[in-house]
């Protein structure tokens, strides 16, 4: 058991990395460089790490940054590359035309569509992307926000293409030497256990998630609805939308799981989505009467921006108009069907099905990577898998689409362009948390018989918090992802921690694992990073705690609810899971 000292000692670069990002609101990109200083410092003078292992960990945290930010970079581009062709705008359009009712768009947008952005590009893209269409079909600025904000967090823990678990749970897991041995204890590759922790979390979600598209529309009317009396009577009129529109969403979610990280989140939106479309257009579930907001002189003057709602010209992801609505040089592409609009998507989908399912081509792509064994003498590896991962597959539907769209040269100039610009603060932020995450981690593999500091917090933790420890397995991942911004890096950071905290307290730690990666989707509603980014496209940077404010609404409601599940599950029915 650690001394108080070394609990403390052990905790200072977690600590100091909440305190500057939460506390003191720094950028990421300042206060993840001091706290990893500050790993390197305890490891050394603490734990007695050798050089050596320091700059070996570091080494592998640097690895899994640079894999990382290449899957975010193909998403990116692919994005960006939708958006300058107009494709992007046409798959909208086929949303927004199908009802003029608030709520409706509300299901339709900031669920469907910003669960498939989550889940094409992860990072804090889809309410940056969502809200300013939202503002454009007429939102108050600070509801588009609040709408795109709360729709999404049921596809972040697989948001771009998986990598939250893939790369937030798999690679971590795999990376420390007790970790995975006791993984291969209890019957599973490391593999093979983060896609359990994959299942287990898409079924925390679809329990308590499917209810998601409700909770939006009812965020929506009581805070931007009749501004004399608050009521939640519109939300329950198409209550019965929700409710189908979320289950239609879970079901292929759920089902997606069983296969592959990488999938639920696509899936779920493009499946689920294509069947409420279809059933609206039927006739179906369509309002009685349709709901909007006040008119627009009623408005509080908090609720909107710089950028007046309803304008054609309201800036998409990163840019001004003229990076979404001018962007084509005056070509219209009204004439765009929705089959074309989704066309590199759908073949992303096919894409990643066929190298993931097929063999021998999984075993045949991994062959072209970068690796690096046992890092100047200490054991540890890292690599890059260039061609496996999602990355290589969004970079080759972006390069698809170039003549899929016919897109000028100029396009395809802007689309790299917003794409590398926005590689900037994620590279330096996330090569820095993730090597001190890694040091932390390796703090104990110099020696035998030196537990690292990680285990000596989980230890700490389990041991403070006991038998009610499922229930707080959620908050812990949501308490990281609020921190950093990212289910990702929540997970990297908090992954091994959880594993060696049930395997204190004799909890099935692949549902424990799968707590956190929701938790650190949840956390996503009130990161101080994606709540900017948001605002930031409305025209409404200083909003950020009414933002926050109102987001702990289904912050409380989802880590409760799951909580409660995780406790069940964890003690009364599965509780003789590894």
């Amino acid at each position: 058991m650690a001394s108080a000292v070394e609990l403390a000692l052990a905790a200072t670069p977690l600590l100091l990395a909440g305190v500057l990002l939460v506390g003191l609101l720094w950028p990421a990109t300042r206060a993840m460089p001091i706290a990893y200083v500050a790993a390197l410092l305890v490891g050394f003078f603490v734990w007695d790490m050798p050089g050596e292992y320091l700059f070996a960990a570091s080494a592998v945290g640097v690895m899994t940054a640079i894999q990382i930010l290449w899957i975010v970079f193909g998403a990116l581009l692919l994005l960006y590359t939708l958006m300058q062709a107009g494709a992007f705008d046409r798959i909208n359009r086929g949303f927004a035309t199908i009802s003029d009712d608030r709520r409706v768009q509300i299901v339709l947008i900031g669920f469907f569509l910003a669960a498939f952005i989550e889940g094409a590009a992860g990072f804090g893209t889809p309410a940056a992307v969502v809200a300013p269409l939202l503002l454009a079909l007429g939102f108050p600025a600070l509801a588009a926000v609040v709408a795109g904000l709360v729709g999404h967090i049921v596809a972040v823990t697989y948001g771009a293409v998986g990598t939250p678990i893939v790369i937030g749970i798999q690679d971590p897991l795999g990376s420390t030497q007790a970790t995975s041995t006791a993984i291969t204890e209890g019957g599973f590759t490391v593999q093979e256990f983060s896609l359990q922790v994959a299942v287990w979390a898409a079924t925390y979600h679809s329990l308590v998630g499917f209810v998601m598209p409700l909770f939006a529309v009812g965020m929506v009317v009581y805070f931007f609805g009749d501004t004399d009396e608050r009521s939640l009577q519109p939300a329950w009129e198409v209550a019965p939308l929700c409710l189908f529109s979320g289950i239609a969403f879970v079901v292929p979610y759920w089902l997606s799981a069983q296969v592959s990280a990488e999938f639920p989140s696509l899936m779920g939106a493009m499946v689920g989505g294509a069947i409420v479309v279809g059933t609206l257009k039927a006739g179906y579930f369509v309002p009685d009467e349709e709901w909007d907001f006040p008119d627009r002189e009623e408005w509080p003057a908090h609720w909107v921006g710089t950028i007046e709602p309803g304008q054609a010209d309201a800036p998409g992801v990163g840019g001004g108009a003229g990076d979404v609505t001018a962007a084509d040089g005056g070509v219209a592409r009204t004439d765009m069907s929705l089959l074309r609009a989704w066309a590199p998507y759908i073949l992303l989908v096919v894409l990643l099905v066929v190298t993931r399912v097929v063999e021998p081509l999984p075993s045949v792509l991994q062959q072209f990577g970068t690796q690096w064994n046992d890092i100047l003498g200490t054991g540890l590896s890292g690599g890059v898998d260039w061609v496996y991962v999602p990355g290589f597959w969004l970079f080759v539907c972006a390069l698809v689409a170039i003549p899929l769209y016919g897109m000028s040269g100029r396009e395809v100039k802007n689309a790299w362009r917003e794409a590398v610009q926005k590689l900037i603060a994620p590279l330096i932020a996330l090569v820095f948390v993730i090597a001190m995450v890694q040091v932390m981690l390796q703090s104990g593999a110099h020696t035998d018989g030196t537990e690292s500091m990680i285990f000596v917090l989980a230890e700490a933790t389990a041991n403070a918090v006991g038998p009610a420890y499922p229930f707080i397995a959620a908050l812990i991942g949501a308490l990281g992802a609020a921190m950093a911004g990212s289910n990702t890096v929540s997970n990297i950071t908090f992954g091994g921690f959880q594993f060696e905290a049930a395997s204190q307290l004799g909890l099935p730690t692949q549902i424990i694992v799968g707590a956190q990666a929701v938790g650190g989707a949840i956390g996503n509603l009130v990161a101080i990073h994606n709540v900017v980014a948001a605002l930031a496209t409305v025209g409404l940077v200083g909003s950020e705690g009414r933002v926050m404010r109102l987001n702990l609404i289904p912050l409380i409601y989802y880590a409760v609810g799951v909580g409660i599940v995780a406790t069940l599950f964890s003690y009364v029915i599965f509780p003789g899971l590894f």
